[in-house]
């Protein structure tokens, strides 16, 4: 059947359509009074007829499917920038889509289309997203805000270290473009702050991962080349003295192989260095050799120079973080951004597949801190996939993921997210009583402050 107009509800007027007539001369008829109100009649009949298609398309994505609105609301009168999402929005009114990855970028939770619950569109302006209200409190405190800082290039920013007795935040410049070797520096002693460029002596190329540790920063350096600032260098890791400004090689290879990242990194408080290595320096065209090992996450201790695999299963081994207690161990499988290795191709970059992994792991750490037990599946991303992973003081894991930051329960529940306008890498707390968050990532490095406070570095 031929239709003139469609209206929401699935519904249909269908164009009648009659013998064909000759044109007609002369005056036009006049439509007896009878006629008129059988029109009018009929007309009134097809606006009810859209009008109840209306109201029973809205009521039945309503009722049929348990909804119960609104999706979001303000979280309080005096705190607009933060949007309470109603029970994570687990029953949406139907139709709602969310689009799929075009291979280099992922739609956003908030960007999801759901046309039947306008409070919905709350969500996409919220610089905080509340799923939990009552541990919310504890994490965001009594007057939560969030601040663009600096604009910087497009390129990756990576391994913030807070140093503290210099109230100094240390990060990285990565690709593109390839070969840039000064680091940054924001120094939080200025108000405002201020951002400036740092080279380490020697320089340090390509900082992916940190921290600190009895006075020492601790990078791993995820660029390998031949002659990169007038000397060779191999990922692995490196230690930088803040005082001295001088870097020194702790390790640069695993029985003459070359490690393929070194992407994140914690130190146990015995000294030893956990971190992992994924494939990521080749994509991003930071070596210049294929990588020669498997993606795995290692275990190293200086005192002795061994270095030990300790996990070989997840895809690509990312962020990586050890909780207070120093009994659960946190890595990352960013698997979902991946991308062709070839020892016959150049680097051919890396595309983004939200059907693979976008997962935290979570893993038993032995008693003597040697070893992982008890693999299982922590958090699934709701957005991208979770790069910089840490801890909080309280145990809450924190991940960078996308446009965004989450905080997530020890057993694996959302509870606030941190919405900005650039896909964030890292993040590090900063100051005396480590409740300010500082996020960077590719054009925008940003201030949250909270009341989840960071775990001290010693």
């Amino acid at each position: 059947m031929p239709f003139s107009a469609f209206v929401p509800g699935g519904f249909a007027i269908p164009r009648k359509r009659g013998p064909h007539r000759a044109h007609r001369s002369g005056p036009p008829r006049k439509l007896l009074p009878e006629r008129r109100w059988h029109s009018l009649s009929t007309l009134i009949m097809m606006l009810a007829s859209i009008i109840a298609s209306i109201v029973l398309s809205i009521s039945y994505s309503y009722a049929q499917t348990g909804f119960v609105g609104p999706l979001a609301q303000t979280y309080s009168p005096s705190l607009p920038n933060v949007v309470f999402v109603n029970k994570y929005a687990s029953v949406m009114p139907y139709h709602f889509f969310r689009n799929v990855s075009n291979g280099t970028t992922t739609p956003t939770f908030g960007s999801t289309s759901v046309p039947n619950d306008t409070s919905f569109a709350l969500v996409d302006k919220a610089d905080f997203l509340v799923f939990d209200r009552e541990r919310a409190s504890e994490i965001l405190g009594p007057n939560p805000s969030y601040e663009f800082v600096f604009e910087v290039s497009e390129a990756v920013h990576e391994a913030p270290i807070y140093v503290a007795s210099q109230n100094k935040l240390y990060l990285s410049q990565l690709a593109p473009p390839p070969g840039y070797l000064p680091q940054l520096v924001v120094d939080l002693n200025q108000d405002p702050p201020t951002l400036s460029e740092y080279l380490s002596d020697p320089p340090v190329y390509a900082p992916n991962g940190g921290t600190f540790h009895n006075g020492l920063i601790y990078w791993g350096a995820s660029g390998g080349n031949n002659s990169i600032g007038g000397m060779e260098q191999r990922v692995g890791l490196r230690t930088l003295d803040p005082s001295t400004n001088k870097s020194t090689t702790i390790l640069n290879n695993y029985f003459g192989y070359y490690f393929n990242t070194v992407d994140d990194l914690f130190v146990h408080p015995n000294g030893d260095i956990w971190f992992t290595d994924p494939y990521y320096s080749w994509f991003n065209k930071l070596t210049d050799t294929p990588p020669q090992l498997e993606a795995a996450t290692y275990r190293f201790r200086p005192s002795t120079g061994a270095v030990n695999v300790v996990e070989d299963s997840i895809v690509q081994p990312n962020g990586i973080a050890l909780a207070p207690n120093h009994r659960t161990v946190y890595i990352s499988d960013t698997g979902a951004v991946s991308g062709p290795i070839s020892p016959f191709l150049p680097p051919q970059g890396s595309t983004f597949n939200a059907t693979n992994k976008r997962t935290i792991y979570a893993f038993d750490l032995s008693d003597d801190a040697t070893y992982l037990t008890d693999k299982r599946a922590f958090y699934l991303s709701p957005d991208w996939a979770p790069d910089g992973l840490k801890v909080a003081r309280n145990g809450y894991v924190v991940a960078g993921t996308g446009k965004g930051v989450d905080v997530i329960s020890e057993t694996g529940e959302l509870l606030v997210r941190v919405q900005t306008n650039y896909t964030v890498q890292n993040f590090a707390w900063v100051g005396q009583d480590l409740r300010e968050l500082w996020l960077m990532g590719e054009g925008g490095i940003s201030r949250v402050q909270w009341g989840l406070q960071g775990q001290e570095l010693v």
